[in-house]
């Protein structure tokens, strides 16, 4: 007992050295433009155009959905509207021509019987019944050739109303039988695919997952307590379990404004500059964010600070100093020591 009582604490002198202060953040990697694959409608998948690995064009179909009673509805579609086309109602339309042309040379001829007629009166030739006769057979063929045209106009904005109605139904029923080809957005790979044949895709769950076949990047959660110490073009450093012992260099690329009201956290990217030769999404990483670095400051080891704003002198006196950058194990201290000062963690 008296040996340790008399045996004398260790002290410390601080020492002048590199401080680097970064935000510790957890993210995983993920390919560029990364992007989960939903169908646009429900259906049994019909089949698998592509294998998981695969790499991809944009507007190429990678999945199959069953569309037998929308290919009917499509060629339903189709036969209307070439139902409806100029050239199935070419013989209306020549009906009508006919009977506006017929229409014309009607009231042609009893126009020419009325002028007859009237030089037949002017040289008292015929009665005034006769006159009266001839002017309402022209009128009854003005108003025969009006009708004629009419109808003819009539059948003719019918006819166009109906091939536009019927093209567009059509080109509607056609998008929407594209609808059961579910194509890739972008060139790129074929990650995952979460289904298989004969199972049911709706909208609402992803069915493959595409990205860049070559760029990848970390999709970083921050704390929120540090989200106002990140800046773009800051650089981190990665860890990742699949590459055990090594470090890869990265930058912050984008930070994101919206905190997940769920994890208190922000979302940060950032992009490589050195990476594993083989990557792939969804590989959890470990990344220190740097803030801001110093070459030559005066640090202590953590342990020796008390209260964030302390330190024991070993002749016990209790001394406030101020900090400045913190890593993991060590703190700078800008002011209330010197090199000189000796410290220990405790006062006995």
């Amino acid at each position: 007992m008296l040996g340790s009582c008399s045996k004398k604490q260790e002290s410390i002198k601080p020492t002048i050295e590199k401080i680097t202060q970064s935000v510790y953040a957890s993210g995983i990697v993920k390919s560029g433009n990364q992007y989960e694959v939903y169908a646009k409608v429900s259906g049994i998948i019909k089949s698998i155009l592509v294998k998981e690995g695969a790499l991809v064009k944009k507007g190429q179909a990678i999945i199959e959905i069953s569309n037998t009673a929308q290919s009917l509805n499509y060629e339903n579609a189709k036969l209307l509207e070439n139902y409806s086309s100029d050239n199935t109602n070419q013989e209306k339309l020549s009906q009508a021509n006919n009977e506006v042309a017929l229409a014309k040379l009607k009231l042609d001829n009893e126009s020419s019987l009325l002028d007859r007629q009237k030089k037949l009166w002017v040289s008292e030739i015929g009665t005034k019944n006769d006159l009266d006769i001839r002017e309402l057979a022209l009128k009854n063929a003005q108003t025969l050739y009006q009708a004629s045209n009419l109808k003819l106009n009539d059948l003719k904005k019918q006819i166009a109303l109906q091939a536009k109605q019927t093209k567009n139904s059509a080109a509607i029923s056609s998008n929407v039988l594209s609808d059961f080809n579910v194509i890739s957005e972008m060139d790129g790979k074929v990650y995952g695919i979460s289904k298989l044949v004969g199972e049911m895709a709706t909208p609402q769950l992803p069915i493959a997952i595409i990205g860049n076949a070559n760029d990848f990047y970390i999709e970083m959660q921050v704390d929120e307590y540090d989200i106002s110490k990140m800046l773009t073009g800051q650089k981190v450093f990665i860890t990742m379990d699949s590459y055990k012992g090594k470090v890869f260099e990265a930058v912050v690329s984008k930070i994101y404004p919206l905190m997940n009201a769920k994890t208190k956290s922000f979302k940060v990217d950032a992009s490589f500059i050195t990476k594993p030769e083989n990557l792939f999404p969804n590989i959890s990483a470990q990344a220190n964010i740097v803030i801001q670095v110093k070459e030559k400051a005066m640090t202590i080891p953590r342990g020796y600070l008390i209260d964030n704003e302390y330190v024991y002198l070993k002749n016990k006196e209790k001394r406030k100093v101020k900090v400045g950058l913190m890593d993991y194990e060590k703190v700078e201290i800008i002011s209330g020591i010197t090199v000189n000062d000796e410290l220990v963690k405790t006062i006995q």
